[in-house]
């Protein structure tokens, strides 16, 4: 582990952003233009003292997941992620499109949208990062491991997935979560990540087996949505989708048109957050919702 190197590259990549590259506001008190600690700290989900000491040389050799978090927060490139990793004393991420970096360019495009539900997804469909609507929307997944970590596992393991969508839409959802699946097999082969998880899925799914056997292939995103939430219904939602040219990643935007009630359902869901009813006695309970 090269400390000084590690420190000095910290902050110059934290120097070189703006607040406005990460989607935090500039504020009217700065002295420098660049992201203090405590906002790369906050970005990567770590503590402000751990993040100081790393740019102090003092801090403990980091994890690989504290790296891919710190790539992440300083909206590093694929280039500038491998030699974070390699001045931290760690064999640089394997060269594969399996690979869950997130796309810088489409998390500067999320960084811009803080008042409808937007997530990146990998071609798993594993939640990669999500901003605070889509969280309230969908729940967080973060604490997923393993294959639940993909929606396509846990649609066909745990029923409680299947709440979000209306009953006479499920087959359909089924069977376009298995056309992206085997879209993905298709271009990464069995004995990628891909593959995995369809070999894992035929031992517990016979309804995924039965569709698996279909090959039907399709990168499949419904442009018009009903959901499900727990608190507020049914709400009636468009989906735009925007792919990474290796199209390995999709950001997924979530809108409803100016005065209908799915658009009124989005703006009380952005003043609630992640708040349940729970002062109302007739509030139901739920789990939180994935995509």
């Amino acid at each position: 582990m090269d400390r000084a190197a590690l420190a000095d590259f910290l902050r110059r990549r934290r120097e070189a952003l703006r607040p406005e590259d990460v989607g935090l506001p500039a504020g009217a008190r700065r002295r420098a233009t660049g992201l203090r600690r405590e906002e790369v700290a906050s970005l990567a989900v770590m503590s402000a003292d751990y993040y100081t000491r790393l740019e102090q040389q003092r801090g403990p050799q980091p994890s690989v997941q504290m790296l891919a978090s710190l790539a992440r927060a300083l909206r590093l490139t694929s280039d500038e992620r491998d030699y974070l990793f390699q001045v931290a004393g760690h064999n640089a991420p394997a060269v594969t499109k399996d690979a869950t970096h997130v796309a810088p360019a489409l998390l500067r495009v999320l960084d811009r949208l803080d008042d409808t539900p937007a997530l990146i997804l990998s071609e798993l469909g594993e939640t990669l990062v999500q901003n605070r609507m889509a969280e309230a929307l969908f729940g967080d997944k973060s604490g997923c491991t393993g294959h639940a970590r993909s929606e396509i596992y846990r649609w066909f393991t745990d029923p409680s997935e299947r709440l979000r969508y209306p009953e006479n839409d499920r087959d359909r959802q089924s069977r376009a979560l298995v056309a992206n699946l085997r879209a993905a097999y298709g271009s990464r082969g069995p004995q990628s990540r891909a593959g995995e998880l369809v070999r894992a899925l035929r031992k517990v799914s016979d309804e995924f087996a039965e569709l698996w056997d279909r090959h039907e292939v399709a990168k499949r995103f419904e442009d018009h949505k009903i959901l499900i939430h727990p608190e507020l219904g049914e709400i009636e939602l468009d989906c735009q989708v925007l792919f990474t040219e290796d199209q390995s990643q999709a950001l997924l935007v979530l809108t409803a048109p100016p005065r209908t009630e799915g658009y009124e359902k989005l703006r009380l869901l952005a003043v609630l957050g992640q708040q349940r009813f729970t002062d109302r006695p007739d509030s139901p309970s739920a789990q939180p919702l994935g995509r």
